[in-house]
């Protein structure tokens, strides 16, 4: 009986101690939970946006030539590169049937013994799908079957299928056009027609310059090509043409030729009793000749052929392009006018243009053009139907200096002048300033750009943008949802841009989406790249690591219950208040 009794109190006592010790177990075990809860939320934020809402995770932004987007590659660097306007459609591709019989197809099999047994092979890298080698594809076969015979083979390779061998190359963009010399490659910087691939060529395996000795070769010379110089010369060998040979290979896209025959040089409308040697540039252009009147050395002809192989206006058209965008003289001047005006104001263009040969290329963008020059007008933010001057420092630079009175030719030459010295103001478009603007994510426009993205106080994540760009379209959720749950904290500002629309000397994209982070304190330096995954927390993540002003994401906390009598009215509510608040954390929030 007396060992019942101790039983008992023995269990007892073990339960009083168990019921004392439990609210403190569990308190532990609460705080344990609290303690998780952060990782845990941001683990299952990961799974559940993965599954649900981000954009597939890229470790790069840019988005470079999407075929659905309307102006594929206005972005990217902008009015810096002429395939950006191509109007590629972005339906499956069918190949063109293209006479290519002489151009060679190369495979990872057979590259390199082919390149080691030619001397002399011009190699083309593209994609089927590729509105630019398109294009290029019907030139580049009549220049292979016009140089067939040569010391030269052109051969083409389907980077699509061939991937190792375009990465060996450094292949990064399409087309991709290389020259090798026993083995050694340089990129093509020529223009991209048979015409210029040919005396491209032509000066690199060959002597640079051809003899004319008949009325014949020279009519037929005149007739076919666009830019001729011609040395009147005393003898076809010696130090005049070795002088002249050697200019020629400075200046790929001209052909240069030599003659004695006065009827010859007649033709080239020299007079056939000048002094010799002569030299003279005839273009199939609104100024025709070029007479040289300087020392009859290379550097000197060189320099002359430069400043005066380019038409006084280039009316920007696809052909006319490269001329421009792959020209040496990178500053630019383009009026921008409708067809039906620019005849008032281009004789005026025209003649300013003389006084800048070799110094400005003067470009004619003809806004009523849907097909280039609306989009040329577009990127530079010109509406209406002009007539309206802009200074352009090029891809490099990408400065624009609006021209303010009127077109006379002095007036711009003054423009001309002042660009070239520096004296200009550069303009940046810029939307209207929001009148509104307390959405989570800040919207910046060109003209309030210093306020929002350089107040040294923010931290700020700025995406730069594109409306019709896909990879934005698909980001944007994600990025919405960042700026939702940082709203709270004073520091941080999660910001966009539409870069069509808006431009700012500190930020500078190289595709759409640019997502940039200026760090507070530290707006004097360049922006840093934000080259991370498109994900919540992946941006949490680098925001955390790189803000200057230090953060925490703060859970929302339940409200506490009313003490007053309840009502079956007030249950419901409270009931509903209970469940939204405890759903209203960063794990169910998204």
């Amino acid at each position: 009986m007396a060992s019942f009794r101790f039983f008992i109190v023995i269990s007892l006592v073990s339960l009083i101690l168990i019921s004392t010790l439990t609210p403190s177990i569990s308190k532990t075990a609460k705080s344990d939970d609290v303690e998780l809860d952060d990782d845990e939320d941001l683990r299952f934020l990961e799974e559940t946006e993965g599954k649900k809402d981000a954009a597939p995770s890229h470790s790069h932004f840019n988005e470079e030539d999407d075929g659905d987007d309307e102006y594929p590659d206005l972005d990217d660097e902008e009015f810096g590169n002429y395939h950006d306007f191509d109007d590629s459609d972005s339906d499956p591709y069918k190949e063109p049937e293209i006479d290519d019989k002489d151009v060679v197809v190369l495979k990872e099999g057979n590259f390199s013994d082919f390149i080691e047994k030619n001397k002399f092979v011009m190699v083309e890298f593209y994609a089927p799908w590729c509105g630019h080698c398109q294009a290029l594809a019907p030139e580049y076969a009549a220049a292979a079957t016009e140089l067939k015979g040569e010391e030269v083979v052109l051969a083409k390779v389907d980077a699509t299928e061939e991937n190792e061998l375009a990465q060996e190359y450094d292949v990064q963009g399409f087309p991709t056009v290389y020259f090798f010399v026993d083995g050694e490659h340089k990129p093509y910087p020529g223009a991209r027609n048979k015409e210029a691939i040919v005396t491209w060529i032509k000066k690199k395996i060959g002597p640079g310059i051809s003899n004319i000795t008949t009325i014949d070769e020279a009519e037929r010379i005149l007739t076919s090509e666009s830019k001729v110089a011609l040395g009147y010369l005393n003898s076809l060998v010696g130090p005049e043409s070795e002088e002249i040979a050697a200019a020629s290979r400075l200046q790929d896209d001209v052909s240069f030729y030599q003659t004695v025959n006065p009827d010859v040089a007649k033709l080239f409308h020299l007079d056939p009793q000048v002094k010799r040697p002569a030299l003279v540039l005839v273009k199939m252009e609104a100024e025709k000749i070029n007479y040289f009147d300087g020392r009859f050395v290379k550097t000197a002809i060189s320099e002359f052929v430069f400043s005066n192989k380019l038409p006084l206006i280039t009316i920007f058209t696809r052909e006319s392009a490269p001329s421009i965008f792959e020209s040496d003289i990178k500053k630019q001047i383009l009026m921008f006018a409708a067809s039906n005006i620019s005849e008032k104001y281009l004789p005026s263009f025209q003649e300013a243009a003389k006084s800048f040969k070799g110094k400005l290329i003067f470009v004619y963008v003809q806004v009523d053009n849907e097909d280039f020059g609306r989009p040329v007008a577009d990127y530079f933010g010109v509406s209406g139907d002009g007539p309206k001057l802009l200074a352009y420092t090029g891809n490099d630079d990408a400065r624009k200096f609006v021209f303010d009175g009127e077109v006379t030719v002095d007036k711009i030459k003054a423009f001309g002048e002042d660009f070239l010295e520096d004296r200009l103001k550069p303009f940046y478009k810029s939307e209207p300033i929001p009148e509104t603007n307390n959405g989570d994510v800040k919207v910046v426009v060109g003209n309030n750009f210093d306020e929002i993205v350089l107040d040294e106080s923010k931290d700020v994540l700025l995406e730069i943008y594109a409306p019709w760009c896909g990879h934005c379209q698909a980001l944007e959720p994600t990025y919405n949802k960042l700026a939702k749950h940082l709203r709270g904290i004073d520091s941080l500002v999660i910001a966009k841009m539409d870069g069509t629309t808006n431009e700012h000397p500190r930020a500078k994209s190289d595709g759409f989406p640019t997502i940039l982070f200026f760090p507070a304190g530290n707006k004097s330096f360049d922006p840093i790249t934000v080259d991370t995954d498109r994900t919540v927390v992946a941006f949490y993540k680098f925001l955390k690591k790189h803000a200057s002003i230090p953060f925490k994401l703060q859970k929302p906390v339940s409200a506490p219950k009313a003490e007053a009598a309840s009502t079956p009215e007030t249950k419901v509510e409270e009931s509903k208040e209970s469940d939204k608040s405890s759903n209203g954390g960063l794990k169910d929030e998204l």
